[in-house]
């Protein structure tokens, strides 16, 4: 069993004992923990929640509720829902924050509450950490029977989404519904499978195929939307004759597409292709992180733009984002940030945004992906013994690759002309990761492999 504390929420399989597991005493410890903190930030005593469709869903749902209400706070809770619905519903409630209960793509044993400031933003490292010693020293009060909080079910957010993307003046309908798409889409039997169909039906598109649309949590296959995960939308788009597949993860703020000849249009051009249509129209900067590919360099510095590149994880893209005013931004997972909506990844804006570009284009999708600059990400990983020191050892290679433009705000990542390689340290196990990227599979594996022996001979020598 698995529980893993970390900044941005709680994450752990369900079941064992108290500690090592997602249990109930765990998810009111850091329910509990999260609701005194949002209180003390804010001064508010409101928090909305929204799930996934995962097994465990319903029972993490009733204790969180519960815990909530026994802290005094008054509860919006929007039932089965998206990760991007639920941080666009705590502004416009006016709430303390947000917990989104969902673990994203991991598998049905998985599940995770997710922890937004009241922005509807993850909360920061410092916030984080500030969530976790509450945890710990069981530094919360409940409150009296008269003051418990009380609870409205909200089911109007999946409207009130679908009607902010369709105001987005990039987001053309009538373009869209002209174009007469095919569309197939693999909603991993989660709540994409509600809100996607809608979202679709709403700009204009008339034939969708439902594949894995039932919200039961019986997820058919790994939820994460990689290639080796998507072989049965691949079949149906071509069996169907469909334009487009369209896959999401379980709380809908990934996105990736199949090409009309069944080919992977490629999760990390999922951020490249809507940067794109972004940027013909309204000119300015992008940010992903370190590890997503330089494909939208390119494309921004195409476009007149500047690209800036964050430490993994959306709050690090987010604080760069708004840093350097950037107009796009995600990551190279197929997560689409889109400021002028709302700073978190959003399946449903990219859908919207990709599908008018598409439309627009009047090209097929793969024509839309060849047009593109093509790279290959290689993603390989050493272990190490546990008592190594891992940062000393990438300043070693550091001080090796001196002479070639680095960075070192993420582990390391080194620059050879347009490729690279990035090195972290894994914050849960004796492993440094290392991807590399060039513009074929064969350069970007014989690169990975050249630091890999470079590590090895740091080893040997020490």
């Amino acid at each position: 069993m698995t529980l893993i504390k970390s900044i941005s929420g709680i994450r752990g399989t369900i079941g064992g004992a108290a500690g090592d597991g997602l249990t109930p005493v765990d998810i009111v410890k850091f329910t509990s923990a999260f609701g005194t903190w949002a209180i003390q930030q804010s001064g508010l005593k409101k928090i909305v929640i929204g799930r996934d469709a995962r097994i465990s869903g319903s029972m993490v749902n009733n204790l969180v509720v519960g815990t909530l209400q026994g802290l005094g706070i008054d509860v919006v809770d929007l039932g089965l829902s998206t990760t991007p619905t639920v941080e666009i519903a705590v502004p416009a409630e006016e709430a303390a924050g947000g917990i989104i209960i969902t673990a994203s793509h991991n598998p049905k044993q998985w599940n995770a509450l997710k922890l937004l400031n009241s922005n509807g933003e993850f909360i920061s490292d410092a916030d984080g950490q500030a969530v976790l010693e509450i945890a710990e020293n069981s530094d919360f009060n409940y409150a009296a029977v008269d003051d418990l909080g009380k609870v409205v079910l909200d089911d109007s957010y999946l409207q009130k989404h679908i009607d902010v993307i369709l105001a987005l003046p990039l987001v053309d309908v009538k373009a869209i519904a002209a174009a007469d798409f095919k569309v197939v889409i693999d909603c991993v039997n989660s709540t994409g499978g509600i809100f996607v169909p809608a979202l679709l039906k709403a700009l204009g598109v008339k034939t969708v195929h439902e594949l894995y649309c039932e919200p039961d949590g019986k997820f058919p296959h790994n939820p994460e939307p990689l290639p080796e995960n998507l072989v049965a939308l691949s079949k149906e788009v071509l069996s169907k004759r469909a334009d487009i597949g369209i896959a999401v993860d379980p709380d809908v703020d990934r996105l990736c597409f199949v090409c009309e000849d069944g080919s992977m249009f490629g999760e990390e051009y999922t951020l490249v292709a809507v940067a794109d249509y972004v940027l013909k129209h309204n000119k300015g900067n992008t940010v992903s992180n370190l590890s997503s590919t330089r494909a939208l360099r390119d494309v921004t510095e195409k476009a007149g733009g500047e690209y800036n590149a964050a430490a993994v994880g959306e709050v690090n893209v987010v604080n760069k984002m708004k840093e350097t005013n950037a107009v796009i931004g995600g990551e190279g997972n197929g997560g689409v940030i889109y400021p002028e909506l709302h700073y978190g990844r959003d399946a449903l804006a990219g859908i919207a945004l990709f599908l008018t570009h598409l439309a627009k284009s009047g090209k097929t999708v793969s024509a839309l992906r060849a047009s593109y600059p093509n790279y290959f990400i290689s993603k390989n990983k050493i272990t190490l013994t546990p008592e190594m020191d891992i940062d000393a050892l990438l300043l070693k290679v550091e001080e090796k690759y001196k002479n070639q433009p680095h960075s070192t705000i993420d582990g390391l990542k080194i620059e050879f002309d347009k490729e690279w390689v990035h090195l972290r340290k894994s914050n849960t196990e004796p492993i440094i990761r290392i991807y590399s990227e060039a513009s074929s599979e064969t350069v970007a594996n014989s690169l990975a492999n050249k630091i890999i022996a470079d590590i090895k001979e740091i080893l040997l020598i020490e």
